[in-house]
């Protein structure tokens, strides 16, 4: 009888690809295989100590381990705002146009589940980071793709391109579309914009009268001068959007889950209400801790955390190049956008990415797990060392001669 019962929204979503990936990964391990994984974006440095060491401190204090604030201790709030002042000259009022957030990711979820009614419609391109669509469904609303298009070389975005794209998005979703997703520095593909994109898309968001979700969780991760801008620098931004940001990355932070949402007061107020019924918000030490990150060490980012991706980044580029799997450089992001091997590339990034598992003994994440437009590429996470990065461009050099072999013969 029980199995007449379904769960309408779990069957909206699309089976997890990653999942087949992971699975042949933890087999390769249990067996004793080596497998250098580049797979997923777990940063794997250590917090920087003073952060950790106010943790414990005020752990120690027992006042602090009772319910805490739903949508961020004031003074957490407080400094997210101080944040967006410094790197952005952005005014924002702690108590309206912030909230804190248990990692952007829950945020993000929190956010969609607030503002979206059933057959909502959300613009959303593709490839994507899954939960940028998913989120939507899970609220029971719809999404429109659009191809994300960018040089290939650079990994900037046909700005062009891309506002005439979202016009179409509009014109043919039913009903119109309310929302429009953005995520630059972007997961998967690492592609960036500039200032006058968000220029442009808020003056078309006011005109078509939708709004704007920006996630910026891989802001302070820009090499080569780049710097990634903000959607809130824009005159009149706060009309028509919100940004998420994220101490994930930039602080080594992932697994404490603090990020915040930041812009438009009715958003933000929508975020404040529903957290209010569905959480009590992060333990009390940590929101203490990530506000004297942001306050005292906001210099960690640059100083420590970026250059150690810039290393691996050009590591990974020149070693995978030599082994014969050419790779551009990306501008931001811990992440490397790879085509796949032009020997290898009728196979699709599923079969793509276990043959280099199980053959070559290294793990990616396969592009089609992110949209269909990211089916002839795979994303590299930088979060292995030089050793191991090394390490990973001899076995590839091998599985890749060994694919010519059998092209030649076969």
């Amino acid at each position: 009888m029980f199995d007449e019962i379904q769960f309408e929204k779990i069957n909206r979503l699309p089976k997890y690809i990653f999942a087949q990936i992971n699975e042949l990964k933890m087999n390769a391990r249990r067996t004793g295989e080596d497998i250098i994984d580049f797979s997923m974006g777990n940063p794997d440095g250590r917090t920087p100590q003073p952060i950790v060491d106010k943790l414990c401190e005020t752990a120690n204090r027992d006042k602090t381990h009772g319910y805490s604030a739903s949508k961020g201790i004031y003074k957490l709030r407080l400094a997210m705002t101080k944040w967006y002042k410094r790197k952005y000259n952005v005014d924002l009022d702690p108590e309206t146009e912030v909230v804190a957030t248990m990692g952007s990711k829950e945020g993000y979820v929190h956010l969609v589940q607030a503002i979206s009614n059933p057959g909502d419609v959300a613009i959303v391109p593709d490839p994507t980071y899954p939960i940028h669509s998913q989120a939507f469904i899970l609220a029971g609303a719809n999404v429109e793709k659009m191809e994300l298009v960018f040089n290939e070389k650079t990994f900037e975005v046909d700005e062009d391109r891309f506002l005439a794209d979202v016009e179409d998005a509009l014109e043919n979703s039913v009903p119109r579309a309310k929302f429009l997703v953005l995520n630059f520095p972007h997961n998967p593909t690492t592609a960036t914009v500039t200032l006058d994109f968000y220029k442009r898309i808020v003056a078309l968001a006011k005109e078509k009268r939708f709004y704007i979700i920006s996630d910026i969780a891989y802001a302070d991760l820009a090499f080569d001068g780049y710097k990634t801008p903000s959607i809130l620098e824009v005159e009149g931004a706060k009309d028509v959007a919100v940004e998420s940001y994220t101490l994930s990355k930039s602080y080594s932070m992932a697994g404490w889950r603090v990020g915040f949402i930041a812009g438009n007061r009715k958003l933000i107020g929508a975020v404040q209400s529903i957290k209010s019924w569905l959480d009590y918000g992060m333990f009390t030490p940590i929101q203490v801790a990530a506000t004297v990150a942001l306050d005292e060490y906001g210099h960690i980012p640059e100083e420590e955390v970026l250059p150690r991706y810039k290393h691996r980044r050009d590591i990974t580029v020149e070693a995978f190049t030599q082994a014969g799997w050419p790779l551009e450089k990306p501008r931001a992001s811990m992440f490397i956008w790879a085509k796949i091997p032009e020997v290898a590339r009728h196979m699709g990034s599923l079969e793509f990415s276990k043959q280099l598992l199980v053959q070559a003994g290294v793990a990616v994440s396969p592009g089609i797990g992110f949209g269909k437009y990211g089916d002839e590429y795979v994303r590299i996470a930088l979060i292995e060392n030089e050793k191991r990065i090394r390490q990973a461009a001899r076995n590839i050099k091998k599985f890749l001669k060994a694919l010519e072999e059998e092209k030649k013969h076969g």
